[in-house]
């Protein structure tokens, strides 16, 4: 069937391409069960709501496992296969308890009843009777962590034995192939952006330690990458920052080996065990693309393995050796991909129209060079009206991957440009720690460090100039029109902080944690700091319409203070509008997007000199 008959076939001949994009049925790269690689989880928005579906690769069968009215999204397979584990939150508040499901097919049933609900802070999975390892946040207990030994032919569960607990943020970081060692990345040392390790057995006593932080006195991380998958191994896959970038080394925990793997990538690496324990799957991303190898560990050598250019969001190493991988780039969707050639999961139905490519800007930044990326309509001329979509985070990046939402503004007329500013990931640990303590200030000068060049350039109208973002993105967007108010003459800010002390008291314990790491303390502490950062502060000097919408059971931009701060812009008469959906951050329902899409676009269209209704 021709593409023009297909859509006649499902009715979406008149749908414009902006909404195909987000209607347009799409699948994650499917997570496979360790001693059963036949069966495979992934996530899927096919019935118009994020959801889990359950696939027998040998069979070919195909099934629907949650079905829930805000979408379920963190759902993980047991070793064997028997079983998929999924997280029971209400309404996206993130505050839950963990399911489970039989992988054919039967009822819900709780997988750790002797737990109460909480913020999720890790989960594994043991094999053949062993334990399971349950993380868990709560603004009562902080963290802590519990052994459950598996239900018997008795049909219960041990109760739930508490191997871990501290004031500040920690989780499960993995658990070895025979369940007899717990690696938890945990954040004592008070430095909530650089964590620690520590192995412990399943009593809880304390097998070895890793700490680059010193005490908290030096600003370095750690990250659990995982156990060896075979029986008996204490080898530790580790991410570390000690050359100014992460990179993977491998740690034997018994006996307190560290082998060093200096690869000579510029980027960022992270990795992951080949099944038989033989070498590792390394991810590199440079300069917002991605690219993957395979490093023998026995020769030391590092073989590329081909992906066309773009980045690849996630990939895996089945038994067979093949490598599966989720790819895509700015101008074609996300497909996932297989080494050993095709398309490994396509789902069926509409497909998602391409986009424009991206431009790589480099611009001097009071800090350092800043890169951005940049679409605008194809044969488009500027000025044009610019929307600069602000990414969240912070530690998170941009890159040359598809995104519906910059793909929408493209297809109205408007340029993108998307910045990749200090408090990034991607670009060394120093450009990423250095938004301390001037926390959304530093942000916003490598902003406009940019939109100069945009203005200076030609790309963009100055007096059309669009701030938007989404959470940390939203944020900014509000911190930047009441500090830079002569700029910007519309501001579109999704699920953002809005007055950050309020934020602070009412939002989740483990961002909590965070901002103490961020400003040096509490507002209580340091309130200069968090005053000087705080989008309230400067409310009253904001010029531009605003546009807000945020999720009514956000834990993480609590709704309270975001009313503060639409209080405040009401009292003066100021032009906004303000949006709240039943969810909490942000919506996994395809048409509740939708509708936010389209209720910033038609803002912007109305409040933009020059600028049309769409």
């Amino acid at each position: 069937m021709s593409e023009t008959g297909a859509e006649k076939a499902t009715g979406t001949e008149s749908m414009p391409d902006w909404e195909k994009r987000f209607r347009a049925p799409r699948v994650s790269l499917p997570d496979w069960a360790e001693d059963a690689p036949q069966r495979a989880l992934f996530v899927s928005n096919a019935t118009g709501t994020y959801e889990l579906y359950a696939w027998d690769r040998e069979t070919g069968t195909q099934r629907q496992v949650t079905d829930r009215a805000n979408g379920t999204t963190d759902g993980v397979l047991s070793p064997d296969g028997e079983w998929i584990w999924w997280f029971n939150d209400k309404d996206g508040d993130e505050f839950g308890v963990w399911m489970r499901q039989p992988f054919a097919g039967g009822p819900d049933e709780p997988a750790v009843p002797g737990l109460d609900a909480s913020y999720p802070a890790g989960l594994a999975l043991g094999r053949d009777g062993g334990p399971v390892v349950v993380g868990r946040s709560t603004d009562e207990d902080g963290t802590t962590i519990h052994v459950v030994r598996p239900r018997g032919a008795g049909g219960q569960d041990a109760e739930p034995v508490e191997v871990y607990r501290h004031r500040e943020s920690a989780g499960v970081g993995d658990l070895s192939h025979d369940g007899t060692l717990i690696a938890v990345e945990h954040t004592e040392h008070g430095d909530a952006m650089h964590s620690a390790l520590r192995v412990i057995r399943p009593d809880g006593a304390t097998v070895a330690e890793l700490d680059d932080t010193k005490g908290g006195t030096v600003e370095l991380g750690l990250e659990v990458l995982g156990f060896a998958p075979v029986a008996g191994d204490t080898r530790l896959l580790v991410g570390h920052q000690r050359r100014g970038r992460w990179e993977p080394m491998v740690w034997d925990v018994a006996s307190g080996e560290e082998s060093d793997l200096d690869l000579g990538l510029p980027g960022d690496v992270s990795a992951e065990w080949y099944p038989d324990g033989s070498a590792l799957l390394v991810a590199h991303g440079f300069e917002a693309r991605g690219e993957l190898f395979r490093y023998d560990l026995a020769s030391r050598e590092l073989e590329r393995i081909e992906t066309p250019a773009g980045s690849v969001s996630g990939a895996t190493a089945r038994p067979d050796g093949t490598v599966e991988y989720m790819w895509s780039s700015a101008a074609e969707p996300p497909v996932v991909r297989s080494t050993s050639g095709g398309v490994v999961l396509d789902p069926p139905g509409m497909k998602a129209p391409g986009s424009v490519p991206v431009e790589d800007v480099w611009v001097e930044g009071p800090g350092g060079r800043v890169h951005a990326l940049v679409q605008r309509p194809a044969g488009a001329t500027g000025p044009l009206p610019t929307v600069f979509e602000v990414h969240g985070g912070p530690t998170w990046h941009d890159s040359d991957s598809f995104a519906a939402g910059p793909a929408a503004w493209v297809d109205h007329g408007y340029a993108v440009v998307r910045v990749n500013y200090r408090g990034s990931t991607g670009y060394g640990r120093e450009w990423t720690d250095a938004l301390k303590h001037r926390v959304g200030l530093i942000e916003l000068e490598d902003i406009a460090a940019v939109r100069e060049w945009a203005v200076s350039s030609g790309l963009a109208d100055p007096d059309r100039l669009v701030l938007s973002g989404g959470s940390w993105g939203g944020y900014l967007t509000l911190l930047g029109l009441g500090t830079q108010p002569e700029t910007w003459a519309v501001g579109l800010a999704a699920v953002p902080v809005a007055d950050y002390v309020t934020a602070y008291h009412d939002e989740m314990e483990a961002l909590k944690a965070m901002d103490r790491t961020l400003f040096g303390g509490t507002p209580e502490e340091v309130p200069e700091r968090y005053a000087a950062s705080s989008p309230l502060t400067y409310v009253d000097q904001v010029k531009a319409p605003v546009y807000i919408s945020a999720g009514v059971n956000d834990p993480r931009c609590p709704i309270r203070q975001i009313d503060n701060y639409v209080d405040r812009l009401a009292a003066r008469g100021a032009v906004h509008e303000v949006y709240r959906y039943d969810a909490g951050h942000g919506s996994l329902v395809v048409d509740e997007r939708i509708k936010q899409v389209a209720l910033e676009l038609d803002f912007a269209a109305r409040h933009l000199p020059g600028q049309r209704a769409a």
